[in-house]
């Protein structure tokens, strides 16, 4: 499993990589956001320094019309450098007013009016200022003035007036202004000052008729009498699914023992026919609280809809509902590209895993040969290049992931990063520790072998351990790091060819004869199961000690993993082959105290001429 951590702490990092470069790419979308808006601004700057220099030519103008009328009919000079400046401001406010279109075509699309809003609706929307106004106080203001007309019992959209001032086109109502409509305005709908006007009058006249239509006593005492239907039905909705769902938990019960009777996985049970049922009747009683909560909440946005000052209730009640529903469906609507580009890389990535799979199976059963590549090779080697291609399939998926642009799934991914990064440092050792071992064919599953102070046979090899089981059945893991640091003793990987040598040294005394010796050392090992015949054994003089000569036999088996029964096997042909010799065995070292009466070898095996005195030993 580590070499997933590590293939994991690989993609989570790459994951941090993106989410840094995605955060980058988010400032600078940041920074280019902030230009757009001071170049928007900077734009609405100049069309009201447009509008301020048309205002400045229209005084200016009229000033001029007026000078021009007061000449007499002699002063024909004067009268036509005052009509000459005249026409001058005449195509300067032409090619003004073509700019200041062009202007407002560009700020269209990028800027939102604010809403002059009555009794919960949006009448029009305001886009310039006027004077020390901006178009947000503006837009309050008139909302203001309607609602204050709204409140004069005796208002008819007739009382509505439409006066033509110098710079703009006001509506009144008596003596309380609505609002004004200059050039500017009518410039950002397209249409002229007065028609502009004459709209947005019709739109108050009907604003402030419906509002006085529907807050009548008529109308509330009719909306009062429907918001009492409604909670009437409501009620009967919910007694109905209450006795509904009552009689369902009465049949549930019935059914105990019957068509319930718990449920069984082979030879598990897993419920009981009593938690069966108690299980059911949690269901049922989850379903029908959530059909009574979905009646309250049904009805409550056509209770509020009722009334003319919970609309806006209604409403708001119904998107909390609707809205989620349609972002996730047009979430997954916009998903489904990915969806498909995700299939067809799994799909892709699947076929070449089968495909590698297909090669690893040709080499394992031999049918492949690739040179200096051993069969033993190819599980390990697939497994390696498997993890690689999953983990280079997660990293091209990762992007058409649902959410993989979300800020919090990037700060679990670091997190998460950084947490198997730091706790996994000693794993990664012997990971590679694991991988280093595989391709140095040290051992194999099944070998005895000796590693350290443990000898036992590989039961298991795996990227961060070694396992062996001891003769006594002990399991012992050991980290593949400290396999590497130990030397290891392979005494199965030759059996099969040459056989493994086992030897035991024994000690002599100098009286025997060597070829004696040898006969006997023989012998013992020929007696011994499990030893070969061929090679036959043979023995070797290791060295001459003090009182003894050190003589080692050595022979051939091909059972590696039987050295233990083999060892005492061994040991025994040694004393009984010795003990009929007649010989003494002087190993381990003795201290012999001669008496002259008593021996090592039983008596039994003595030969019937032995006739050298006795002695006792003492470990």
């Amino acid at each position: 499993m580590s070499i997933y951590r590590f293939i994991l702490i690989t993609i989570l990092n790459l994951t941090a990589m993106h989410s840094i470069a995605q955060d980058t790419i988010n400032a600078t979308n940041k920074a280019t956001d902030t230009t757009q808006n001071k170049a928007i601004g900077a734009q609405l700057n100049r069309l009201q320094q447009l509008q301020v220099e048309h205002v400045a030519d229209s005084l200016r103008k009229e000033a001029l019309q007026i000078q021009i009328s007061m000449l007499k009919s002699t002063d024909n000079l004067r009268k036509s450098e005052l009509q000459k400046e005249l026409a001058q401001l005449k195509g300067q406010d032409s090619l003004r007013a073509a700019r200041q279109k062009q202007q407002v075509d560009s700020l269209r699309k990028v800027v939102k009016g604010f809403p002059a809003v009555f009794f919960n609706d949006t009448l029009f929307n305001v886009y310039t200022r006027q004077g020390s106004f901006s178009a947000h106080d503006r837009a309050n203001a008139i909302s203001q003035r309607i609602e204050k007309v709204s409140n004069d019992h005796l208002f008819s959209p007739d009382s509505l007036k439409i006066i033509e001032a110098e710079q703009t086109t006001d509506i009144q109502y008596g003596s309380t202004l609505i609002m004004s409509v200059a050039a500017i305005d009518a410039l950002w709908m397209n249409t002229k000052p007065n028609q502009l006007a004459a709209t947005y009058k019709s739109i108050i006249g009907k604003a402030i008729q419906n509002y006085q239509r529907e807050t009548s006593w008529q109308t509330l005492l009719k909306e009062a009498g429907m918001a009492l239907g409604v909670i009437a039905i409501t009620l009967l909705l919910i007694y109905a699914i209450s006795r509904l769902f009552s009689w369902s938990q009465q049949k549930i019960i019935a059914q105990k023992g019957k068509l319930i009777k718990g449920l069984r996985i082979k030879n598990y049970e897993l419920l009981t026919a009593d938690r069966s049922v108690s299980a059911l009747l949690v269901a049922d009683t989850l379903i029908k609280w959530f059909f009574i909560l979905l009646v309250v909440y049904l009805a409550l946005p056509i209770l509020f809809g009722i009334f003319p000052w919970t609309k806006d209730y209604s409403v708001k009640l119904l998107s909390y509902f609707i809205n989620p529903v349609k972002k996730i469906l047009a979430a997954i609507w916009d998903y489904i590209p990915n969806l498909i580009t995700i299939i067809v890389l799994v799909l892709v990535f699947r076929y070449i895993i089968r495909f590698l799979r297909f090669l690893k199976d040709e080499v394992e059963r031999g049918v492949l040969r690739i040179p200096g590549f051993y069969t033993d090779w190819a599980n390990p080697t697939f497994q390696i290049i498997r993890i690689l291609v999953l983990a280079f399939m997660l990293i091209v998926i990762f992007p058409y992931m649902p959410g993989s642009e979300s800020p919090i799934f990037k700060g679990v991914s670091v997190f998460v990063g950084v947490l198997f990064t730091f706790g996994s440092a000693g794993a990664l050792g012997n990971v590679v520790a694991g991988l280093v071992l595989t391709y140095m064919r040290a051992f194999k599953i099944g070998d005895r072998v000796q590693i350290g102070d443990a000898t036992g046979d590989i039961i298991e090899k795996s990227l961060l351990v070694t396992r062996i089981r001891t003769i006594k059945n002990e399991v012992i893991s050991i980290p593949n790091s400290m396999v590497m640091n130990n030397h290891t003793v392979n005494y199965t990987i030759e059996t099969a060819n040459k056989g493994l040598i086992i030897y035991k040294t024994v000690t002599i005394g100098y009286d025997v004869p060597w070829r004696k010796v040898h006969e006997i050392l023989i012998d013992a090992a020929k007696a011994t199961p499990m030893i070969e015949a061929e090679p036959g054994p043979y023995v070797l003089q290791t060295s001459f000690d003090d009182f003894s000569v050190a003589y080692q036999i050595n022979a051939y088996t091909k059972q590696a993993s039987k050295q233990a029964v083999i060892y005492s096997e061994l040991y025994k042909n040694l004393q009984d082959k010795f003990n009929e010799a007649g010989i003494e065995l002087l190993s381990p070292s003795y201290h012999a105290v001669r008496d002259g009466n008593t021996s090592t070898i039983p008596p039994e095996h003595l030969p019937k001429d032995y006739t050298s005195p006795g002695f006792n030993l003492k470990k």
